[in-house]
Formats: structure tokens, sequence, C-alpha cells
């Protein structure tokens, strides 16, 4: 059992927290994981002691822990107490030091031409010869200079068509814009719409400020309008949030029809849309962004870490408005500053002088070769999309998501469970394969065979996976 000193940690976050305090002591649960104040298998205190240490009715507790459960945080047993499930916290699934190869990372495949390498190496001299160091080094504007405006503008018009550069603003990463948007468009305890299972950053974004997160049913094309609309019904939610084109982790990518129907279903009830699109310049016929469609009601983000490379650091938020231009600079400054200036400036010029397209060019490539080898070792049946950097595995009747990415770490492999995903609904019987993060084709070929060769192992009665 832990010790009781977190309870008070957790009573100053109830306290806190404005919103339902059966929720509270589940983002409370959340936080602990986070923290690493709490392993799989520690035996939490009686739901007693911990309402009453917390101030709450007993009730409260005792639903606090039903939604644990539902998000598959943790599991009870008569007799024995509640405790914390295998595979609940960060600790188990990231601990990737003995693998083979890791699998977790969704991070884009190194290409081998054009040399990322020799790219940086040739064009940090060229920038340092044309440019101040001393304007490189420094802090720079919020949201970026006109030209990298520009640039960022015309990077993204194959999704979200032409756009002034007036409208377009450069931030440090996506999770820091999507921090940006929902932080000034909801308040603590409003609630946002996201698919049933989602990117795990816009949960900890939740979490950080307070809010209720409710999942959208969906389907092969993701959120389903008449289920959105019915949630938006019942929840009167302040912000919208999805990934339209291969869905973190369900490669779910709408058509124009659904992307159509989502937009009806906002406009009805006046709300806005995020629009998050890592993998949108992955496909080789880009279809048009939710932002395209309805340019007044939807903010949008377009990342480099997906399709050039992490280390850049680097995300364009397109607004819809001047005026939530304004707002969106402003909490950019608050929460982030502003980008890197050398990062900022290598990204410019690769878009300027065209490496970044070739970048993108051989990256499609790769990821189109290594979709199709996972597609030829596990088979059909499971979430991937031929354009796309992931693999949504889906286990047979005998495999607990957790327990299988714990069995897999074991022979040397490092994957992602469906728990990570899942909002407010039993965990699913799946894990994520990122193909990105092998070093070539050759070291993922034989790691996606070990995860088929587990695929079909059964496990004997009464096997617990030991973290």
């Amino acid at each position: 059992m832990p010790d009781v000193d977190l309870m008070p940690r957790w009573k100053r976050l109830v306290d806190r927290n404005p919103g339902p305090a059966y929720l509270s002591i589940v983002l409370a649960l959340e936080d602990s994981l986070r923290q690493r104040l709490l392993q799989d298998g520690d035996r939490l205190p009686p739901q007693r002691q911990i309402a009453r240490m917390l101030g709450v009715d007993l009730t409260t507790v005792t639903r606090g822990f039903s939604e644990a459960r539902r998000r598959g945080l943790i599991e009870a047993t008569v007799g024995r107490g509640t405790f914390i499930k295998t595979g609940a916290g960060d600790a188990g699934w990231r601990d990737t030091q003995g693998a083979i190869i890791d699998l977790t990372m969704n991070i884009p495949p190194v290409p081998d031409s054009p040399s990322l390498e020799n790219l940086i190496q040739s064009d940090m001299r060229a920038l340092l010869r044309k440019s101040d160091s001393g304007a490189l080094l420094s802090y720079r504007v919020t949201g970026g200079t006109v030209e990298e405006r520009r640039l960022g503008a015309e990077w993204v018009k194959p999704l979200v068509g032409a756009r002034k550069e007036d409208l377009v603003l450069i931030v440090p990463g996506a999770q820091a814009a999507i921090a940006a948007v929902v932080s000034t468009l909801t308040s603590p305890g409003d609630t946002i719409l996201t698919d049933r299972f989602t990117y795990p950053g816009i949960r900890a974004v939740a979490a950080q400020f307070g809010l209720i997160i409710k999942g959208v049913e969906g389907d092969a094309e993701g959120m389903m309008p008449d289920a959105m609309d019915d949630v938006c019904r019942r929840y009167a939610p302040k912000l919208i949030y999805c990934t339209p084109t291969v869905q973190n982790p369900s490669t779910a990518t709408m058509s124009v029809q659904r992307r159509e129907a989502i937009l009806a279903v906002a406009r009805q009830h006046r709300l806005f849309l995020l629009e998050d699109d890592p993998y949108g310049l992955l496909l080789r016929d880009p279809l048009p962004a939710l932002a395209q469609l309805d340019p007044s009601r939807v903010f949008y983000i377009s990342s480099l870490s997906k399709v050039i490379s992490p280390g850049l650091r680097l995300a364009y938020l397109v607004v819809p408005s001047m005026e939530a231009g304004y707002r969106m600079t402003s909490a950019i400054r608050a929460l982030s500053l502003a980008s890197s200036g050398l990062m900022t400036s290598l990204a410019t010029r690769w878009i300027q002088n065209g490496s970044a397209g070739a970048i993108l060019s051989a990256i499609q490539t790769e990821l189109r070769e290594r979709q199709a080898i996972a597609l030829g070792i596990l088979g059909g049946g499971h979430g991937m999309h031929p354009d796309g950097p992931h693999v949504w595995l889906k286990l047979p009747e005998w495999w607990e998501s957790a327990e299988f990415v714990s069995h897999a770490r074991k022979q040397g492999l490092g994957l992602v469970p469906g728990s990570v995903f899942a909002v407010e609904h039993e965990p699913p019987r799946r894990v994520r394969i990122a193909l990105g993060s092998a070093s070539s084709r050759e070291s993922l070929e034989p790691s996606l065979r070990r995860v088929a060769d587990l695929l079909v192992h059964r496990r004997e009665h009464g096997f617990g996976a030991v973290v």
C-alpha cells in the first residue's frame, strides 16, 4: 500500500479542481501514476479511509473508483482490496532499455537520402554566414516573423488551402499549440470531446487545466456524426478535438463526406474544433483539412515532428481570425514564450530551398514500404493505413493489452498498451506499434515477426504479468 502521505496531495488536487469530485479523484490517481508515486500492483487504501481523508462522501470515492476501473487504472479483488492495474502507469511500457527494438515512439524514420546529418551541418553553416548569430541565439518574436509565417502558410497550403500569413503562428511543437488553444477556449470544469481512444497529449492537457473529456464512438472513418451530436446534447462541451487523418491510435481517416458531416454537427452546436493533423502530409493524395472546409470554425495544427523530425520542435497553428490569432499569441507567450531561433530558421530554410519537401518525400516512401512489411507479416484486420506511421494491432481474446505489452517486453520488444489511449471506457484489446522508430526495414521485419509469434501464443491459465 502506498504511503498515506499520498492523500494530502490528492486532497489538494481535489480541492483545487472545480469539476465533479469523483472525476477529481480519477485525475489525482492519474497524476500519481504520471509522477511515479504509484506503481503497478500497489494496493490503494480502503475507500472509507480515502473518503475520510479527502473530506468527501463514500459514494463519491466509489464512483471515482468505478470510473478509474473503466479507464483501466485499477482492479479490485474481493477480500484483498483495490490495486493499480498492471500497465496502468507509464513506468511499465516506457521501460524499453532492454528492448531489441523500441516500437513505442511514433516518429518518422530517418531517411538515408537526403541525409539529415549533412543537411543540418551545411545549412547551419549557411545560416551562420548569412545571419547575425546573436539574432539566431536570442529570444524570438512570439508566433514567428512575417517571412516564417508566410513560408509556414505555403507548407500547409496543400491541406488548408491558401491562407494569409497573419493567420499562421509558429509554435514550439504541437503540444504547446494544443495547450494554447485548449486553455484559451475553455475554463476549468468544462467538457471537451475527443475520439473514444485518443492521443494521450490531449488527456494530459485536459488534466492540467481541470477539464472533463468525453469520448465519441467511432467507426472506420473516426467520429460518427450521430454519436457526436448525442454527446453534445448530453454534455454541452466547449470544444471538439480530433485527428481526421490517420487518427492516433486507430488510424481511422475521415472521408470528405464524413468531414462535412462532423462540421455540420459542430455548426449546429456552435462549437469550435481543434484539428490536430500531424500525418496529413504523409498521404499520397492529401485530403482537405477540416480547416479548409470551414476556415471560420477550426483551429488547425500541423507539426514537423511526424513528417520531418521531432528534433525541430516546430508546429504551425492556423487560426480562424485575426482576433483568434491575438488570443493564441498571448497564450503561446504565456506557455512557451517563443520558438527556438535556430530550429525555426533551419526549418524555414528547408521549406524555402526544397529540402523539407525532399525529406518528406523520402519519409513517405519509407513508411509505405514499412506498412507493406507490416501487412505481410501481421495480416489484415488491424488498424492500418498504407501511408501511416503506426499499426493499431488487434489482439486475440486470450490477451489483455497490458499483459501482451509486458510479455512482449520480456521478448525484447517495446509496444504501447491500448489503455494509454482510452478516454473513459474499458481499455481496448489492442496495442500500438510505431513503425518509424526502427532504424531500418531490416531491423523492423524480425521485430514484427516476433509480434506475430506472440499473437498466436496462448497464455496458460493463471498467467500474470509481473513488472
